[in-house]
């Protein structure tokens, strides 16, 4: 039996728009199908299901009221249809009837998938496989090392976004500008931080970490290799004073005394980065007591300080590479000869791979066959009798700085570990010496303290053979693993240590 639709459905713009509709729909939910009984999420599938096929539904959808009203209008101006001021719905017609309900039915199955399909959408565009791999080229670098951080089970959206429909929308605004740009590829390579759009961290980072909670210390043991022909080791155990040696004292000392709900402080850069700070501000809220602490080497006028911007301190500013931290050369090829990837008995693999990571590469391919080659050559010609008889080892040191390298360095967005300081620590960045470093005094005579003790003491080092060991309750003074007198107590760490030596 034929279906009798009204005359003006009769025309090549509805049929069109309700084939494009009709075999959206059916693909929506074959695809729908795939996804849920789907092991893995795929990012460009749900893309595609979510966003791209609803968009070509609605068109279509569009498209049949368009094409009736396009052949009403058409017929009217050829005097085939009387003038009339609005369409009329006949149910004693057969034609009007069996419109009536298609649109009922179809509308009522429409808005019962759209509230699905948006549901659906939403997760996805929240989802970590979204963030990280729909830019594939863009995102690379963060989803990388987001992947081997402490928060690879932290949803992005959770740090990025927050709770809240306020910055829900706010992040999907400025996502459309995030389009555009990749789209046309205007976007700076590396991507410049840091992002001066993102939630305050306390909104976010106070999710899980709560200030108020004590934070015992810890020991962090850390395990060394020196640029010479047998690798040497050289470990250093300290005792991390994250917090109060006693609970009761709560935040009173310690690293988190930055975060002490009682304390406020406040500082200007100079620079984009925050890596230049010639002012800070110290604020007791319970006594009201403030003190100002300005560089005594980078004063600034005081006219050039009110154009810069006060902003409160809070977790991001030592914390600022959470799970987008792009270790240096020396730091993950020491952790790369620990866990055994990359093997230390083979001679000066320490000192070859900080030669080789050191170089500048356009591409990651062009950068493995580097290391390929050069390893090879090295050994080649330096130590024929371990590669004739030992290239195992050879091929095993390869492997591992390639691994290390392709989760730590990516040339084609120029990213790699001196495009974003880690303010933690202050070894290859200025970190804590951006206001520790013995020159931010106050009008009173008072220094911002640039002791290492502040933070941590020193319960062991040296080499195993010679490990030196503080007695019970005491501390050692640090002493440099290459003899450099104590110029170590003068200068920053950062004059010396540019992420390619240990």
């Amino acid at each position: 039996m034929k279906l009798k639709l009204p005359y003006s459905s009769q025309n090549w713009v509805s049929l069109v728009g309700a084939t494009i509709a009709i075999i959206s729909l059916f693909m929506i939910i074959f695809l729908f199908v795939i996804t849920a009984i789907s092991e893995q999420e795929r990012s460009y599938l749900g893309l595609v299901t979510y966003i791209i096929l609803p968009v070509f539904l609605i068109i279509g959808l569009l498209l049949i009221p368009i094409g009736m009203y396009l052949k009403v209008r058409r017929d009217r101006k050829k005097n085939i249809l009387p003038v009339s001021e609005w369409p009329q719905v006949n149910l004693n017609d057969v034609r009007h009837r069996n419109a009536f309900f298609i649109f009922t039915i179809g509308t009522t199955i429409f808005l019962f998938l759209s509230a699905v399909g948006s549901y659906e959408a939403f997760h996805f565009t929240e989802s970590v496989t979204f963030c990280g791999t729909i830019c594939h080229n863009v995102m690379k670098p963060e989803y990388t090392a987001y992947q081997n951080s402490p928060h690879a089970r932290v949803a992005c959206v959770e740090c990025h976004v927050g709770s809240g429909a306020s910055w829900y929308v706010r992040s999907k605004l400025s996502g459309l500008y995030q389009v555009y740009a990749v789209t046309l590829g205007e976007y700076p390579k590396p991507i410049p931080t840091p992002i001066t759009n993102l939630r305050p961290a306390r909104e976010t980072c106070e999710e899980c970490h709560w200030p108020q909670k004590f934070y015992a210390r810890s020991l962090r043991t850390e395990k060394h290799y020196l640029s010479d022909e047998a690798n040497s080791e050289w470990d250093i155990v300290l005792k991390m004073k994250i917090g109060s040696t006693l609970s009761v004292m709560g935040l009173q000392e310690g690293i988190h005394w930055h975060i002490n709900p009682n304390v406020k402080i406040e500082y200007k850069a100079s620079d984009d980065r925050r890596q230049v700070i010639p002012w800070v501000k110290y604020t007791n809220l319970k006594t009201g007591e403030v003190t100002v602490f300005e560089d005594e080497d980078n004063k600034l006028e005081e006219t050039k300080l009110d154009t810069l911007e006060t902003r409160v301190m809070d977790c991001m500013d030592c914390h600022n590479r959470p799970s987008h931290d792009y270790k240096p050369p020396a730091f993950f090829i020491d952790n790369a000869i620990t866990s055994g990837e990359i093997p230390k008995e083979l001679p000066q693999v320490k000192a070859e791979a900080m030669d080789i990571l050191g170089e500048q590469f356009t591409t990651t391919d062009s950068a493995l066959q580097y290391i390929n080659t050069t390893m090879n050559q090295f050994y080649q010609d330096n130590y024929p009798e371990i590669y004739a008889s030992k290239k195992y080892l050879v091929d095993r040191a390869i492997k591992g700085i390639q691994t290390e390298f392709q989760k730590n360095i990516f040339p084609e967005m120029k990213v790699r570990w001196d495009a974003y300081p880690n303010n933690i620590g202050h070894i290859e960045f200025m970190g804590c010496f951006r206001c520790h470093n013995g020159t931010h005094r106050a009008e009173t005579g008072k220094l911002i303290s640039r002791d290492c003790s502040l933070c941590h003491d020193i319960d062991a080092q040296g080499p195993p053979d010679n490990f030196e060991t503080a007695p019970i309750n005491g501390t050692l003074e640090f002493k440099h693993p290459t003899d450099i007198d104590e110029a170590w107590k003068e200068t920053a760490c950062v004059e010396c240590h540019t992420g390619l030596n240990p």
